[in-house]
């Protein structure tokens, strides 16, 4: 069996499709843009990177966003002072801090402060919260991502078992509670897991966001089933290769993201998403 690819790039541009003409229609409704702000502190290429890559994405779909770039020696205090006057500015939907913080900053501290109607990452206490209670609220932009990409290929995930390889608080422990959600019978695994191998060859569904190259074998995957590889691991050839040994997995699954391609692209997509999400439920009152 040759696996149909996940073309994550084809969704994500479908998402910003759907995101413009919703922006488009909260500017003619409100009479501003959906506002969304990304806080960045420090040097750090990659994150400089995504944040322009956040920014210029906005701009294209109709999001008012820009960027506020702090030193790497910033305090902890004047990171967590300019949240709270986002927090405190009206035409402020969405928030969202780079990460990672340099090593003197409390990343957890910094992403509580920020209001949780403004919290697109969907990480602070409150919303990942109310995403383990099932309730309403703003979901990490990954695994909505992956989840969005579920439902495009037609997988519904009701009475199917998933396995999630990697419990982070931005993929694993969020996308395993966004497919129970989903009626799927789920499985987190991780470095402890006893017979890795066997778990995951139980899956219908398997989500790989460990970090670790090629960690997911080819032969472990159950014919026919989706595998959605979350890593992105740089390898000494300077080429990026996901969690999962690709063209063996390739053979023997039914769907399956590429990596690059896959996975990615819909980050940025769902984090535009969730700013009007924010914006529509703010004015909304």
């Amino acid at each position: 069996m040759t696996a149909e690819l996940i073309d994550g790039k084809a969704i994500a541009k479908k998402v910003r499709a759907e995101v413009k003409e919703r922006a488009a229609a909260f500017a003619e409704t409100y009479g501003r843009q959906p506002g969304l702000e990304v806080v960045l502190v420090g040097e750090d290429p990659a994150s400089q990177v995504y944040v322009r890559n956040k920014e210029r994405a906005s701009n294209k779909v109709g999001i008012r966003g820009a960027a506020h770039r702090l030193p790497a020696d910033a305090s902890e205090a004047a990171v967590l002072e300019l949240v709270g006057k986002l927090n405190a500015d009206d035409a402020v939907d969405g928030i969202l801090v780079q990460l990672p913080l340099p090593d003197h900053i409390d990343p957890n501290a910094v992403v509580d402060q920020i209001d949780a109607a403004k919290d697109v990452d969907g990480l602070g206490a409150v919303n990942a919260g109310l995403l383990v209670l099932g309730r309403q609220g703003l979901r990490p932009c990954t695994p909505f991502g992956c989840m969005r990409m579920l439902e495009e290929i037609g997988c519904d995930p009701k009475g199917k078992r998933a396995v999630v390889v990697g419990r982070s608080n931005l993929v694993g422990k969020p996308i395993a509670h966004l497919l129970l959600q989903k009626h799927a019978t789920v499985t987190v695994a991780h470095s402890r897991t006893q017979d890795l191998p066997g778990v995951v060859g139980q899956a219908d569904i398997v989500v790989a966001a460990v970090g670790v190259q090629g960690l997911v074998k080819g032969d472990w995957i159950k014919p026919g089933a989706v595998v959605l590889d979350v890593g992105i691991n740089r390898a000494d050839d300077g080429k990026l290769y996901g969690d999962v040994d690709f063209e063996p997995a390739a053979e023997r699954a039914s769907h399956i993201t590429p990596v690059p391609g896959g996975v990615g692209p819909m980050t940025i997509a769902m984090l535009l998403s969730n700013t009007v999400d924010a914006a529509y439920a703010r004015a909304a009152g």
